[in-house]
């Protein structure tokens, strides 16, 4: 599957729609409410207005159309969601056409206010739903005639395997769902050649099948009695771009855990991928760059003066980098000043401690307040760290965290960030016992994940930066 090319058929029928709909309510302008403005006929002509408004209002609606994820996934769309979806966006997105563009027009009346809103909404709702429904059907055919493909993983005991099994798999092959085998939990020799359902090891292989077979979603196919295994399976699953699915007991459905897409669909709960929703998602991410740039920016001449007083006051490099595990896993190298004596980690990782000997004298200033974390805001315009998010931790101790805590892997569902939630409610760790007792905080975050609560967290970031307690 060529997803990237998929999203470029949205966005260019998109795009189309957007051009065509501007020239129509050009035209509609011209032709119509200016005459009855002046009383007389408006000859067409290509205005400046006319050439901007064909450069600029069509990347205004692709990321408008960005903005609320409708490109996030293109294969699986359901043709009633997308006329829902694009009915309220391209509505939210003539109302801001209307009032920063349009309302300031000399009209000959009110109504025709009404009418230009009116008509411009309909051109653009009529044009995109319709081209896009296009692109949707002809998905579908696609798929049901079986040249478009999505690797199925289940991952469960081989009993509760086969029913799984054996009840979805007409109706997914139909989605376009191809059930490749499954992964036992009980360590069972079992198989079934009699469904052609091919065991492909064990829990503890879960990522090298996932990336050897392109898996695009798993379903969790579990005993009653054996949900405690669930914990240890999902903290397993934090792939991108990877659909979870779980098969439903009694409790789920009582408490109303269970939700269908379809009426002929088998239930399943959908353990969500995402934490926030899209347009939050986007939108953080559109804010750690306006943080990040302003930051660098004012604190420009602050850093000039910490990096000569650096380099003055001790030998060594005044960057110091070292890898960090970020999102899905991904390793990169994170930027600070340097607070330590060069070469203060000769002899593997350490966690700093107050009165920590390899500290500088001006490294301990940096330290007490978070000066040394200012060329972190590079790593959030590389689209590495988030300004809000879980702490950023290196293998070596995540390693010995998981021994313990496997649920940590929760945390590589987001970018960590510079402050967080457990920053803030607990402050550095200095061993892995205080790692895991600050690891609760972070979770609660990711519970909570929110647009306001990482303004709640950047404001008490600073209340405490300016309090001076040492977090």
């Amino acid at each position: 599957m060529k997803i990237n090319y998929q999203r470029l058929k949205y966005i260019l029928v998109d795009y189309f729609s957007a051009l065509v709909s501007w020239m129509a309510f050009y035209s509609f302008r011209k032709l119509h409410v200016e005459p009855l403005k002046f009383g007389y006929e408006i000859p067409f002509e290509a205005e400046a207005s006319f050439v901007a408004g064909l450069l600029i209002i069509p990347v205004f609606w692709l990321l408008l159309y960005f903005s609320v994820g409708y490109y996030k996934e293109v294969y699986r769309k359901s043709r009633l969601n997308e006329f829902g979806s694009t009915f309220f966006s391209v509505l939210s997105g003539v109302v801001l056409v209307f009032f920063f563009l349009i309302l300031d027009d000399f009209v000959s009346s009110y109504r025709v206010y009404y009418q230009m809103f009116i008509f411009l909404f309909a051109v653009q709702f009529g044009l995109t739903y319709l081209l896009r429904l296009a692109v949707t059907i002809h998905t579908k055919m696609l798929i049901l005639n079986g040249k478009i493909a999505f690797n199925v993983l289940l991952i469960g005991s081989e009993k509760k395997a086969r029913e799984t099994y054996n009840q979805l798999y007409e109706r997914m092959k139909k989605a376009g769902n191809q059930i490749i085998g499954y992964i036992t939990i009980n360590g069972s020799n079992d198989s079934f050649s009699d469904i052609a359902l091919a065991k492909l090891g064990g829990i503890d292989r879960i990522d090298k099948i996932i990336d050897e077979y392109n898996v695009k979603e798993v379903i969790i196919a579990i005993e009653a009695s054996e949900n405690k295994k669930i914990e240890e399976i999902i903290s397993k699953l934090h792939f991108p771009g990877i659909n979870i699915k779980a098969i439903p007991g009694m409790y789920d459905i009582l408490t109303g855990r269970v939700k269908i897409t379809s009426i002929l669909d088998t239930p399943l709960i959908q353990i969500n991928p995402s934490l926030i929703p899209v347009w939050q998602e986007n939108l953080k991410f559109l804010l750690d760059l306006v943080i990040a740039s302003i930051a660098l920016i004012l604190t420009l001449p602050l850093m000039i003066v910490i990096a000569v007083i650096i380099k003055f006051t001790s030998s060594g490099r005044v960057i110091y980098s070292h890898e960090r595990i970020g999102r899905f896993g991904r390793p990169f190298r994170i930027y600070k000043f340097r607070s330590m004596f060069e070469n203060a980690e000769a002899n593997g990782p350490e966690l700093s401690f107050p009165g920590d000997p390899r500290v500088t004298k001006f490294g301990r200033f940096l330290r007490n307040t978070k000066l040394d974390e200012l060329p972190n805001f590079i790593n959030v315009l590389k689209g590495e760290l988030s300004v809000v998010g879980p702490r950023p931790e290196r293998k070596f101790y995540i390693d010995q965290i998981m021994k313990r805590a496997p649920y940590f892997t929760h945390l590589l569902k987001v970018k960590p960030g510079i402050t967080s939630w457990g920053q803030v409610k607990y402050g550095y760790a200095q061993n892995v016992d205080q790692m895991i007792e600050r690891l609760k905080y972070d979770l609660i975050y990711l519970d909570n994940m929110s647009l306001f609560v990482d303004f709640k967290i950047i404001i008490y970031t600073i209340i405490i930066l300016f309090r001076g307690r040492n977090f």
